[in-house]
């Protein structure tokens, strides 16, 4: 029997507060299938969906889930299921549920199904209890399923950060969605491929992973022995071979 979501109380954020400010650029585009979309407006619907739960930094051909895009632009699915289904995929949880512990992952999940922040620890493991208990698929299950999903997103709009800004202020909330933008003062503290370690759990392909250095006690360790002895027998008969070619050629003859 799952446990009961443990109680948690909201914080003051934004979008708990009925807004009235006049839509402009700086609002979210609402992207749904409420009206009947063109091809290129689905397209437009189906990568902002991958953005909100990707992001930008994940958005890569090899994560693309082809077929649940062919059954949303079909009608077989609505975008709450396209959603469920890209939060639930091996790509979605390779990069992020397998990546992080379940705080962690909480933190990433409730802002891109909610389109909020956690509003505090409790609530954060209010939600890693049901992860642990349910797992990846129950607890995506039961934010989508929420209450809080279907009064702001319903079946048919892709989840969006919700009133980030507020009028007659400087500064809003920052995005989720935003990339890193890393100078140079940074880069040059990251540390260079010739310092970094390998274990032989690391290694890609053969005794030692690309732009790891050649080390002799590493690969005296990670060697097949048997497989390095019958090459060095191949190849003294070999050289022998070619010694005795070599001598009988360049003998007199009588």
């Amino acid at each position: 029997m799952p446990l009961p979501l443990l109680e948690y109380a909201p914080a003051s954020q934004n979008q708990r507060v009925v807004g009235f400010e006049v839509p402009g650029d700086e609002q979210p585009r609402v992207y749904t299938t409420e009206n009947l979309l063109s091809p290129s407006e689905m397209d437009a619907l189906i990568t902002a969906a991958y953005r909100q739960i990707f992001h930008e930094q994940q958005m890569l051909a090899s994560n693309r889930q082809v077929a649940l895009e062919s059954q949303l632009k079909t009608g077989q699915i609505t975008v709450k299921e396209f959603i469920r289904g890209l939060a639930t995929s091996d790509a979605f949880r390779r990069l992020n549920y397998d990546a992080n512990n379940n705080y962690r992952f909480v933190e990433l999940c409730v802002p891109r199904i909610l389109g909020r922040q956690v509003y505090g620890d409790r609530e954060k493991i209010a939600w890693s209890i049901v992860l642990a208990t349910q797992g990846l698929h129950g607890f995506i299950d039961e934010l989508i399923n929420s209450s809080e999903y279907r009064d702001n997103f319903g079946d048919d709009t892709v989840p969006y950060q919700r009133r980030r800004i507020l009028p007659q202020q400087v500064q809003g909330e920052l995005p989720f969605e935003r990339m890193a933008r890393y100078g140079t003062d940074y880069r040059d503290k990251l540390p260079h491929l010739s310092q970094v370690r390998w274990t032989s759990t690391q290694r890609a392909e053969g005794l030692f992973g690309q732009f790891e250095p050649f080390d002799w006690e590493t690969f005296v360790r990670r060697a097949n022995w048997s497989v390095v002895g019958g090459l060095g027998v191949v190849l003294f008969v070999l050289i022998t071979v070619a010694l005795a070619v070599s001598a009988s050629a360049s003998s007199p003859v009588g």
